[in-house]
């Protein structure tokens, strides 16, 4: 009879913290989809300013400085971004709340001017302090806020891509590659589902698939060679984006110790390079360009072109996210080297930006989910061979210094390192 009281009790108990997750992860999903909605129409309106005002880039370096102001001002000048979110949840850190409206202003203004930047890795910042500051307003503990800060990624990227599966299992995957954090997969779920419904409401999101790639290949042992060699490839560009993003700051700050001066030089010298290259298809996130190349529009340079806009972009102190300059260098990637290997045009561009993303940010489940939601079920398991091969082959390599690699990618073994 003790025993059946036990489990009796044990089950409530696991009830009420069900509940109690399923709804904090609503009021969270709802309150950081809201606002991840302004963000993304914030980022259209500095997008669309731009393009009917191309001399907007001419402030650039001035943008620059203002970023760094505005940060120098919040007393936030050495914030870390993304990284410091990853730390968050790993580690219990906290989130200052005034991360939230920073990177929301300063985000916009790198689109307004032109810098190269994406908006998703912005939006795990978003989210999670905003969700760290409810967490410690109800009187959340270390563990409980560290939950909370994951409802919050996921409720914020799934808002603004409109990927709730992608954005619940990244915020999940992102933090300890080879450690899923299923503890928090109900309220993750939840969070980004009720995100995305709420964007959906207010306009976002009525596509599906969210990008048209037209003709796939079937499953075959031809199909699984090449995506095996497009996914080895796309583990060496992989590797080549993250070198570089993490080579511009130490670059910036050997030549420029100043933080004021590195913005003003970076802005100045995306500004020249926008100039040489004749036109702002590389400027902010070129979702613009990424669908035309998935179309069927072919721009060999346009992948190294990306890559060093945006490390020129965001080493020299400009906020934004790294997540969509990623998915572009792997569509200009894979529409170019794709059908030099017998891949269909749109088919290469797709798997690519899923294989470098997943080289990049080290979370294959995720990339697969995004292939799923980006493009559809057809040739799905040739994206998940493609960003397999990408995933082992890029090594140790990733976007984020702060995450950690907890088991090899080549063993059953623990290692226990910083992503380089």
């Amino acid at each position: 009879m003790k025993v059946d009281m036990d489990r009796l009790s044990r089950h409530g108990r696991e009830g009420i913290t069900f509940l109690k997750w399923a709804l904090y992860a609503c009021g969270i999903g709802l309150l950081v989809g809201a606002v991840a909605a302004a963000f993304h129409f914030g980022i259209d309106w500095a997008t669309a300013l731009r393009s009917a005002h191309p001399w907007i880039i001419w402030l650039l370096p001035v943008g620059g400085v203002a970023i760094v102001l505005m940060y120098r001002v919040c007393n936030m000048e050495k914030d870390q971004g993304t990284n410091l979110v990853l730390v968050a949840v790993r580690e219990a850190e906290p989130l200052k709340l005034r991360t939230a409206p920073l990177i929301f202003l300063s985000t916009i203004l790198t689109h307004l001017v032109g810098g190269s930047a994406g908006r998703e890795g912005a939006a795990l910042q978003l989210g999670g302090s905003l969700a760290a500051w409810v967490g410690r307003a109800i009187g959340l503990d270390d563990k409980d806020r560290r939950v909370m800060v994951m409802c919050g990624m996921a409720g914020a990227f799934s808002a603004l891509f409109g990927t709730p599966l992608t954005a619940a299992v990244f915020a999940m995957e992102v933090v300890s590659v080879g450690v899923m954090y299923y503890a928090a997969l109900v309220p993750c779920a939840v969070s980004a589902s009720v995100a995305f419904l709420l964007a959906q409401r207010l306009g976002l999101h009525q596509e599906s698939p969210i990008y048209t790639i037209g003709q796939t290949m079937a499953l075959s042992p031809v199909s699984m060679l090449q995506a095996a060699a497009l996914g080895l490839l796309c583990a060496l560009v992989s590797i080549l984006f993250c070198k570089a993003m993490h080579t511009a700051p130490k670059l910036y700050a050997k030549v420029l110790p100043n933080p004021l001066a590195r913005a003003a030089a970076g802005g100045t010298l995306v500004l020249l390079l926008t100039l040489l290259v004749g036109n702002q298809n590389y400027n902010g996130a070129g979702d613009a360009v990424l669908r035309s190349m998935l179309a069927g529009e072919t721009i060999p340079q346009a992948f190294l072109l990306k890559i060093l806009f945006t490390a020129l972009t965001l080493g020299a102190g400009f906020r934004g996210g790294e997540i969509v300059p990623v998915l572009f260098t792997g569509a200009a990637f894979g529409t170019t080297v794709g059908p030099l290997l017998g891949i269909p045009h749109g088919f290469g561009g797709a798997m690519a930006m899923a294989a470098v993303f997943c080289g990049a940010t080290n979370c294959p489940m995720t990339a697969l989910l995004l292939s799923l939601e980006l493009f559809g079920a057809p040739g799905l398991p040739l994206y998940a061979l493609c960003c397999g091969v990408s995933y082992m082959l890029s090594g140790y390599y990733g976007l984020y210094s702060e995450q950690k690699i907890v088991y090899s990618k080549f063993k059953t073994e623990w290692i226990d390192k910083k992503a380089q």
